[in-house]
């Protein structure tokens, strides 16, 4: 296969130097995509917080990972302002060409700092943290959504967070072709913002709340540290704990989220490079 047939894919790490099993989640999505579609797949990946590193709009797709810490602390720090540059020329690019868009996913810190910068909501610090296994809830532009194709109603992922997103601006994101997917629980008789957990911005930008690069495996070990099992039992109980050990290889869960939404991502975002490269 010629270099010309390489698609190049670029991951915006946005961990800071944290451990964390996102990352490894991503890679391995991306090399078992590529081998299952017989794809000379190469990726790079961009320490953005630490090193103030971005790539160019030369790559076919990007993914911008989760991250800790505050999404609304880094307003005009210099990581974030060459980050939003780069968003800034990828949003130029596909105007000039929309029959050749460059997709990007963004992942829960991503998510937030996306969604802040750009007014799409109010991003806050939540009362408590949110971990977990947990049900996200379609909304009816969510059904549709062919990245979300498969998954049930509610579906189940990964939420590892202490902000969110709530009173999401819905007249912006309707100007730029965007509708929200997914929710919190619907709960009528608490009195709090259910948080947007997923958003289409446009035809080419997507974005969760949840983790759906998460896997058994990386679960299984935040959920048998002891600072991620006295949150999950403070708030849900020794029995619920146990539970989402039990399910973490379940293959209607989050294993199921996992399968289907990032490699749904990676067949539309490349689909024109695909032809390419086959033909």
């Amino acid at each position: 296969m010629k270099h010309a047939d390489t698609i190049r894919i670029a991951i915006l790490d946005m961990y800071e130097g944290t451990p964390n099993e996102g990352m490894r989640g991503i890679r391995e999505i991306i090399e078992e995509f590529g081998s299952e579609n017989q794809l000379n797949i190469h990726y790079d990946i961009f320490d953005v917080r630490s090193k103030a590193e971005v790539p160019g709009v030369d790559y076919d797709a990007y993914i911008s990972t989760g991250g800790p810490g505050s999404p609304l602390d880094s307003e005009g720090s210099v990581w974030e302002q060459k980050y939003f540059e780069l968003i800034e020329n990828i949003k130029e690019h596909n105007r000039q060409h929309p029959e050749s868009q460059k997709h990007v996913f963004l992942i829960c810190h991503s998510f937030q700092v996306f969604c802040r910068y750009y007014g799409y909501g109010l991003v806050s610090k939540r009362k408590s943290t949110s971990f977990g296994v947990m049900p996200e809830h379609k909304t009816e532009d969510g059904k549709h959504e062919p990245l979300l194709a498969g998954l049930s109603d509610p579906f189940w992922a990964v939420d590892s967070r202490d902000y969110q997103l709530t009173k999401p601006n819905l007249k912006k994101m309707e100007e730029e072709g965007g509708v929200v997917l997914c929710i919190e629980k619907y709960r009528p008789h608490v009195a709090l913002e259910r948080a947007v957990m997923a958003i289409r911005f446009d035809e080419a930008f997507f974005g969760t709340q949840f983790h759906p690069e998460a896997d058994a495996e990386g679960m299984r070990k935040y959920l048998l540290r002891d600072d991620k099992r006295e949150i999950v039992t403070e708030k849900f109980g020794e029995t619920k704990y146990r539970d989402m050990l039990e399910h973490l290889n379940d293959p209607d869960k989050i294993m199921l989220t996992h399968n289907t939404i990032l490699p749904g991502f990676l067949t539309r975002a490349l689909r024109h490079r695909l032809t390419e490269v086959t033909s």
